[in-house]
């Protein structure tokens, strides 16, 4: 497990925090984050410190394949989406924040919004501003958020947890 990696995972556990089994939750029972709804089989309230971090760092981690990103700031935002959101949701908020930022490009066409970061997404990373590129992930991630509230009011509940990780 890499040091960004290690940082990463501490400063979104001090947002997810320990063990809660809200109704509203669409999650269900949760404890650091991982949910009985994403992780069925696995005993939640006696989930361990450690088997979290070796399910961030196996299913989030390098599933969002962060590695391949150079930024620590883009790589924590990619992860937190991911814990929050689903790797498939980091992964495409990535690709059309790529997309919306290369419009001043001629030589660039829009990626595919797939969910698969591979070669392309890469080098269309490896050409933006990371600091403009940031903002971008952030109203992304905010836009997913007010659209799941708009479709259930039930969510509103959350809003202001989740206004903490944009």
């Amino acid at each position: 497990m890499t040091t960004n990696f290690l940082k990463a995972f501490t400063e979104i556990i001090g947002i997810e925090g320990g063990y809660v089994n809200n109704p509203d939750d669409r999650g269900g029972e949760t404890k650091y984050g991982i949910s009985k709804r994403a992780y069925p089989n696995i005993d939640i309230k006696n989930l361990t410190l450690n088997k979290a971090k070796e399910i961030y760092h196996r299913d989030y981690w390098i599933a969002t394949k962060l590695e391949q990103i150079d930024c620590y700031d883009i790589q924590l935002e990619l992860f937190d989406t991911a814990v929050n959101m689903g790797v498939y949701k980091a992964q495409t908020i990535l690709q059309e924040a790529l997309n919306l930022l290369n419009r001043n490009e001629r030589n660039f066409k829009d990626l595919k919004v797939d969910g698969q970061i591979g070669k392309i997404t890469i080098s269309a990373y490896n050409q933006v501003d990371k600091k403009i590129l940031l903002k971008v992930l952030n109203g992304l991630q905010f836009m997913n958020y007010v659209r799941i509230v708009e479709k259930d009011k039930s969510q509103e509940v959350f809003m202001n947890g989740w206004m903490r990780r944009v």
